[in-house]
């Protein structure tokens, strides 16, 4: 019976611990857009057709302005495959058949969160993406649906 002390010693020290709390999935995101956004949710398919400028203007006439970070970020991995359902190779082909026929150039890509931040706080009708630890507290946060 010598492991009954034992357990009850681990239950004595486990709450000094403090709370397990779970780490984020890796490339875990959030879309973001612009605070002067009136959305707070958007359909899956408008930010596919965002991302792949088949859409153009956001519901209320504004602009589109999609930007991605850069091909080989885990959170970029995330958000392709989850929301525009393809690897970041599917859609880097895609975009190098836009720009070879000439109908046109892919989302910019910039380095990091803060970068992608940025830029959607300089156009009314950016969306993007950042990951889920990012500070977000200057942008809105949308659902994807």
């Amino acid at each position: 019976m010598r492991t009954a002390p034992a357990i009850a010693l681990l239950l004595l020290v486990a709450p000094a611990a403090g709370p397990v709390q779970a780490e984020p999935r890796v490339g875990s995101f959030r879309v973001v857009v612009n605070p002067g956004n009136p959305l707070t949710a958007v359909e899956r398919q408008f930010v596919l057709d965002a991302f792949l400028k088949r859409a153009t203007r956001w519901e209320n006439g504004d602009a589109l302005h999609p930007v991605d970070l850069i091909a080989d970020s885990p959170v970029r991995r995330r958000f392709s495959q989850d929301v525009l359902g393809r690897p970041v190779s599917a859609i880097q082909s895609y975009w190098q058949q836009a720009i070879f026929s000439g109908r046109d150039v892919p989302p910019p890509e910039l380095d990091t969160d803060e970068a992608v931040i940025q830029y959607v706080l300089k156009y009314r009708g950016a969306v993007g993406y950042v990951s889920e630890t990012a500070d977000t507290h200057a942008v809105k946060i949308v659902t994807v649906k």
